[in-house]
């Protein structure tokens, strides 16, 4: 197993679309556990494939539950079936965004068809906090960040808080700044 580093915003495989897994191997098996690892070192809840450079439709997720117990897994090929016109707003984070929570309104029940790492077809009904981990999660997987759900004044916040941690981090260099144009877009 392995530690992976998870890309920071501006990194343009962040706004990138997954493509669909089609091979259920032992690389995937792998991928999986290395993120999941990779999401605990992290203190993470959820950990897509794009944030670690792999466009693939893939997300670990792990959260405890009542009496202490933990769930999570890998989800492959999630697709929202049903989504409940209730709304919920609370706090989300990211851990390539590191270190920002906004609140973020998301329905309060999901239905998600998908396949585990085996390729063997699951559907699930989610609620609230688990509901919320795989809409942010499956967000990603469309090149879309918690970000994007902000108001305006939120985003443009957000924004140059990662511009400062990218240069403060030296993640840009000063002379080409890669990410400043997915930066600019998303000031607009």
């Amino acid at each position: 197993m392995a530690q992976l580093q998870v890309r920071i915003f501006g990194d343009p495989v962040l706004r990138q679309k997954a493509r669909v897994v089609e091979d259920f191997d032992g690389r995937l098996a792998q991928l999986a556990q290395d993120m999941l690892e990779t999401m605990r070192a992290l203190d993470g809840v959820g950990l897509a494939a794009n944030q670690v450079g792999v466009l693939k439709r893939l997300f670990t997720w792990e959260t405890v539950v009542e009496d202490d117990a933990t769930v999570g897994g890998a989800v492959v090929n999630p697709k929202v079936t049903d989504a409940s016109d209730d709304l919920i707003n609370a706090d989300e984070g990211c851990l390539s965004l590191p270190g920002l929570f906004y609140p973020v309104a998301r329905p309060l029940r999901i239905e998600v068809t998908h396949q585990d790492l085996s390729g063997d077809e699951q559907s699930v009904q989610l609620e609230g906090h688990q509901a919320r981990i795989w809409l942010h999660e499956m967000d990603h997987l469309d090149g879309v960040l918690f970000v994007d759900h902000l108001a305006a004044h939120d985003r443009r916040s957000a924004v140059e808080a990662m511009r400062q941690y990218r240069l403060t981090n030296g993640l840009d260099e000063t002379s080409t700044r890669p990410g400043n144009l997915l930066l600019s877009r998303l000031t607009r």
